[in-house]
């Protein structure tokens, strides 16, 4: 199987992108799975509903989400229905919708989980406990599994992609919006890079607009961001995965 996983999607300009590019790409690249983290797809804080129905018919068969999930008050009802979208796992259980989903692709059972690290970022549950948790608690359930770590800190992805070598076949990170030149195949058979990087607009800082940005390192006040303008890239990683191991990792930007 070869699954496209795409970096942080910024603004929907960036999803309109995806529909014009992103099925062409599924064909040329033979891809039978799209997973893409979804949080900043709103204009930088959350996703609608609205733009998480046109994520999916642009091509992306899962959204993943990070500590952006909850931006968009009209998204709960998706997440509580598992409509195509997961939210970090280890969110506490009040929280709305899942941190994982088995999606049946072609026959193959992929157990999908999304987490979020806590170096820098909210204190949130044990990634490594919530991910043992559902390891266990879905064994026998799925064929093989693929995880988002939405998390700011490279050292904590690594450790967790380490710790769930040969456990989990593709770990990726997200968030930072910046790709890392690390993809690999692990010993034991996991696909890893560090950072996917992101799909948006490329003359920003991270897909905001250049002045926003600077405005709040200067002033260290509150400052409204705005998604940039500009040319659209795309970024992201192909592995291709045979039974439960990844057999290749490919980096594709466009």
């Amino acid at each position: 199987m070869r699954i496209l996983a795409l970096g942080d999607i910024v603004g929907t300009k960036t999803v309109g992108c995806l529909r014009t590019r992103l099925w062409d790409l599924r064909r040329r690249e033979k891809i039978d799975f799209v997973i893409a983290n979804g949080e900043n797809v709103s204009e930088i804080r959350g996703i609608c509903a609205a733009d998480a129905a046109a994520l999916s018919d642009a091509g992306v068969d899962l959204i993943t989400l990070g500590n952006h999930s909850f931006g968009k008050r009209d998204i709960y009802p998706v997440l509580e229905r598992g409509e195509g979208i997961v939210r970090p796992a280890n969110y506490p259980p009040t929280a709305p919708g899942n941190g994982y989903a088995i999606v049946n692709v072609d026959g193959w059972r992929v157990l999908c989980i999304n987490v979020c690290g806590r170096v820098y970022m909210e204190p949130l549950a044990d990634p490594f406990d919530t991910v043992e948790k559902i390891l266990s608690r879905e064994e026998g359930r799925y064929d093989f599994a693929v995880m988002d770590i939405h998390a700011e800190a490279t050292s904590e992805k690594l450790a967790l992609a380490r710790y769930f070598d040969g456990k989990i076949a593709v770990i990726f990170g997200t968030h930072t919006h910046v790709p890392t030149a690390d993809a690999q195949i692990l010993p034991g058979g996991t696909g890893y890079v560090t950072d996917l990087g992101m799909c948006g607009p490329k003359n920003g800082i991270l897909g905001t607009a250049t002045a926003d940005v600077i405005e709040k390192f200067r002033t260290m006040m509150p400052t409204a961001f705005h998604v940039a303008d500009g040319e659209i890239g795309l970024q992201g990683v192909i592995f291709e995965v045979d039974g439960n191991k990844t057999k290749n990792v490919k980096r594709i930007e466009l």
